[in-house]
């Protein structure tokens, strides 16, 4: 596992998920006079993780943090990516068919963010992404996941295309979206090893990526517009998967 430097994460959600999931914290700070909704648990969490807590005027929090915090601000250890076998091993701990995602270049913090919490909602395995030309994980990520980042593992990869190859080699079949000559995503066999792949907010898939799908998929449109945000229509695959699913095992 790798990591980066240290972060900032704020918001009560974000870093109570932290705090519950282990996290290494290194400081809190709370503001003074910071609404108690939701902060006597915060705060027993932090004090039998043995977290330094202090309470600060608003000032220093917002000089902290430019997010909208809350009140509370979170010195952390830097998120640290899972490995592939992680996400095979997170399947073979539920008895389920692997459910991965893969992410092609991804840039949208908040998009990442968004597609994490529905993926930590519906049970997906691990989300896989490229190292270069894409969001990784942040603190802004982190927030806009409202807690998911603590939940689920993210691989990061040098090559996406190799990496697809080594999942068809693992038994795990690959499917995309693409508007033209493709299936009705509701017709999709989602019982299978699956691997979703979404593509990029301002190119979609790449040719390489979509030329190793096993199967195409498109989400039928009638308005005007040509194509969904990535966060809704991912969001869209992961709970037709997750309705199969359950439709199968009853």
């Amino acid at each position: 596992m790798s990591e980066h430097n240290n972060e900032m994460i704020a918001g009560k959600n974000p870093v109570l998920e932290a705090l519950r999931s282990g996290r290494e914290i290194n400081k809190l700070w709370v503001a003074e006079g910071v609404k108690k909704t939701g902060l006597n648990e915060l705060l027993d969490l932090a004090r039998e993780r043995g977290v330094l807590v202090q309470f600060v005027p608003k000032k220093k929090v917002d000089q902290l943090s430019s997010e909208n915090h809350q009140g509370i601000v979170a010195s952390v250890a830097a998120y640290k990516y899972a490995e592939l076998d992680d996400l095979f091993d997170a399947a073979k701990a539920k008895n389920e068919d692997p459910f991965f995602l893969i992410l092609d270049e991804l840039e949208d913090p908040h998009n990442l963010g968004s597609i994490m919490r529905t993926a930590d909602a519906i049970g997906v395995h691990g989300i896989i992404i490229p190292k270069r030309r894409a969001v990784g994980l942040t603190a802004v990520v982190a927030k806009a996941s409202t807690g998911a980042i603590e939940h689920v593992p993210v691989v990061r990869v040098t090559n996406l295309a190799q990496t697809v190859d080594e999942l068809k080699d693992r038994g795990v079949w690959i499917a995309g979206t693409d508007a033209k000559g493709s299936v009705d995503y509701r017709k999709m066999d989602a019982t299978l090893p699956l691997a979703v792949i979404i593509g990029s907010e301002g190119h979609g898939m790449s040719r390489l990526l979509k030329e190793k799908c096993d199967f195409l998929y498109h989400l039928p449109m009638i308005g005007h517009v040509n194509s969904l945000n990535a966060s809704v229509a991912a969001a869209l695959l992961m709970y037709e998967v997750y309705r199969k699913r359950q439709e199968k095992n009853g």
